[in-house]
């Protein structure tokens, strides 16, 4: 009997692993367990069967019936819903129970069992609008090679509500090599960036690539563990398809043609569904392939507006990352999101009743200028400073639902993708922060990935006055405590990601009332 159980995170957390997770084995369960997509009903619970993770997953060839159960206690004592799930290897023997009829705003804890082993007990919540008070934690960019993800024990233990990851679960590249080497910066200006340990394949392409890049990041222990913890709730940025991709196109067509990238592109949204605690697969048209990711979850005080910035977006204007403004950026037509997925935005916009209204994006919000000049500025066009024109529809339908709702909708960006941490304020027109102030941003760093224009950003901030709170040289998450009154964001960062035991610390603590 796998049975045995290795106590993990802080005496007070309650979250298991079996000893013989880390090891290879017959084990099935070396993935983790997770849970996701909360509504006030209902939860998604998630494994995989996976005994040989990095190769395939080990399992053999047909299905396979895996037990669960859901209990309203951490002693898995007090029994609310059980059931047996068939899965198989056509969907990477992934398992994805969808339990409804729950109660709103409780914890509950569940556990899988097949054959005769028992995975890790997880901890999950659904949701409440009536929550007086809670705790959100949100996190993106976690490159494997780049560091530990130590920030997730830390993460694990303050066991939040829920996890809002925005994107860059993997990182599609190749293998680099170990040991620290100097970058150049430009200007001349060189740095040293470290690699700690290593990816276990060349470039990923296909569904078996994808699987075991996936089951590589998952074997981590303190991912399981910030997993195991709460509910998470998933949107993919770039890195789980391909660097900078947008829409149909990625981001060097001279080197995959249109086919082979919608291939890829398939291969990547089926291998994302069967490691994420997501209920629905990829819609499949031939070789065109859509995933359902951008979604509106309530968390008392808090309306979140989970939003997908890559799969609908047009084509990055004027090249993508940091470039000067060409005419085609200001075409009006032009989106992150897409029209459909635009229009339901500003439906919740107009009609919320909570506290906060939240846009959680892959990318900043807020405008950056790396340059002086307002229209001129130089930008990073691969973020919303890349669509003007849908920014300012969203900003003026955010700034008319505030004024129209009786102190309801404050606006509240959470983003990541620059590998940094950033509080801004925003403003009705973003390039002018004496305009009047509407919202604010909590831009997180990464849990892993190195950020080598860091330098660059601290440079330019005298042109950037709307940015009230800056670090670029530390890897962690953020902490959010929300009342119907008061936002408070606490960045949580590394010591040193190098070090798998390192320490996490507050580097500063922002409350939207105080900016």
């Amino acid at each position: 009997m796998f049975s045995r159980r290795l106590f993990l995170t802080s005496a007070s957390a309650a979250l298991w692993l079996p000893a013989t997770a880390g090891a290879v084995t017959t084990y099935p369960f070396t993935l983790g367990v997770a849970s996701g997509s909360p509504r006030d009903d209902g939860i998604v619970l998630w494994t995989r069967l996976a005994p040989d993770p990095l190769k395939g997953g080990g399992m053999p060839v047909g299905s396979a019936d895996v037990r669960w159960r859901l209990c309203s206690d951490d002693a898995m004592t007090k029994l609310v819903r059980e059931g047996v799930f068939a899965t198989s290897d056509g969907v990477g023997h992934s398992v994805h129970v969808v339990v409804n009829g729950l109660e709103p705003g409780r914890e509950y804890w569940y556990q899988f069992h097949y054959g005769d082993a028992d995975s890790p007990v997880g901890r999950t919540r659904t949701t409440s609008r009536d929550m007086a008070s809670v705790k959100l934690a949100h996190a993106s960019c976690q490159s494997y090679e780049s560091g530990y993800f130590t920030a997730y024990k830390d993460l694990a233990e303050w066991m939040p509500d829920c996890v809002i990851h925005v994107g860059d679960y993997i990182y599609e590249s190749g293998i680099g090599a170990l040991g620290a080497r100097m970058r150049d910066l430009g200007r001349g200006r060189r740095q040293a960036f470290e690699t700690v340990r290593l990816h276990n394949s060349a470039e990923i392409v296909t569904l078996w690539d994808y699987r075991n890049r996936y089951a590589l990041y998952k074997s981590d222990l303190h991912l399981q563990a910030a997993h195991a913890a709460a509910p998470w709730i998933v949107a993919m940025d770039d890195h789980e398809v391909d660097n900078n991709w947008a829409g149909a196109l990625p981001q060097d067509p001279h080197a995959q043609t249109d086919l082979e990238f919608r291939v890829r592109k398939l291969a990547a949204f089926q291998a994302y569904w069967e490691h994420m605690p997501i209920e629905k697969p990829p819609i499949l048209n031939g070789i065109d392939s859509q995933l359902q990711m951008y979604g509106r979850y309530r968390f008392g005080p808090a309306e979140i507006n989970l939003l997908d910035t890559r799969q609908f977006r047009d084509d990055q204007a004027c090249g993508d990352n940091r470039k000067a403004p060409c005419a085609q950026l200001d075409e009006p037509a032009r989106s992150l999101t897409g029209k459909v997925q635009e229009q339901w935005l500003l439906d919740g916009i107009a009609r919320t009743d909570a506290a906060f209204t939240v846009l959680a994006s892959q990318t900043w919000f807020s405008s950056f200028r790396y340059t002086p000049g307002d229209e001129a500025a130089e930008r990073n066009l691969d973020q919303w400073d890349g669509y003007p024109a849908q920014r300012q529809r969203i900003i003026d339908a955010l700034a008319q639902a505030q004024g129209e709702g009786q102190g309801k909708g404050h606006p509240v960006a959470l983003s990541g993708d620059w590998h940094c941490s950033a509080a801004t304020t925003l403003h009705s027109d973003p390039y002018d922060a004496r305009s009047k102030r509407i919202g604010h941003e909590f831009a997180g760093t990464s849990i892993a990935s190195h950020c080598p224009w860091a330098r660059d950003m601290v440079e330019a901030l005298p042109h950037n006055p709307h940015v009230r709170y800056y670090n670029g040289d530390k890897r962690g998450y953020v902490r959010h405590v929300v009342t119907a009154k008061d936002w408070s964001a606490h960045y949580r960062v590394v010591a040193d990601p190098g070090v798998e035991t390192g320490t996490v610390s507050t580097d500063t603590e922002i409350h939207t009332r105080d900016i």
